[in-house]
Order: C-alpha cells, then sequence, then structure tokens
C-alpha cells in the first residue's frame, strides 16, 4: 500500500479507501462531497480548515496499514 503525504489528493485518498473519509470530517472537513474538494491535496485542505497536515497524514496512513492487514 502505497504511503499517504501531505501532497496526496483527497480525492485519491477517499479512492484508496471510503473509510478514511471519518478522518477529514472529525477534522472538520465536512464538505468531501464538493467536487473541489477531491482536487485539493492534504495540506492545502489543513491549510484552509486550521488543522495539524502530519497529524492527519499519520492517521490516515496508521489507518490504512491496519486496514490492509485485515
Amino acid at each position: 500500500m502505497a504511503q499517504v503525504t501531505k501532497q496526496t489528493l483527497i480525492g485519491e485518498v477517499l479512492d484508496l479507501d471510503m473509510g478514511t473519509a471519518e478522518f477529514f470530517v472529525s477534522m472538520g472537513m465536512h464538505c468531501l462531497g464538493c467536487p473541489a474538494s477531491r482536487g485539493e491535496s492534504i495540506e492545502e485542505a489543513c491549510m484552509v480548515h486550521g488543522t495539524d497536515s502530519e497529524e492527519l497524514v499519520g492517521k490516515i496512513n496508521e489507518y490504512l496499514a491496519t486496514s490492509a492487514a485485515n
């Protein structure tokens, strides 16, 4: 499984595993259905929402590693 980075697009993350949506929503990113959000990088979205992109990337990568193991 590829690692997600701050430059990874939100749409790419959601395409990997829709279960990652919970991490975006929990950090206040409720606009996942908006077509523009799919083209934003994690870093760009975190900047707009005032959240830590490194923390979000870490949580997503941990989730993806765990879900891939199951």
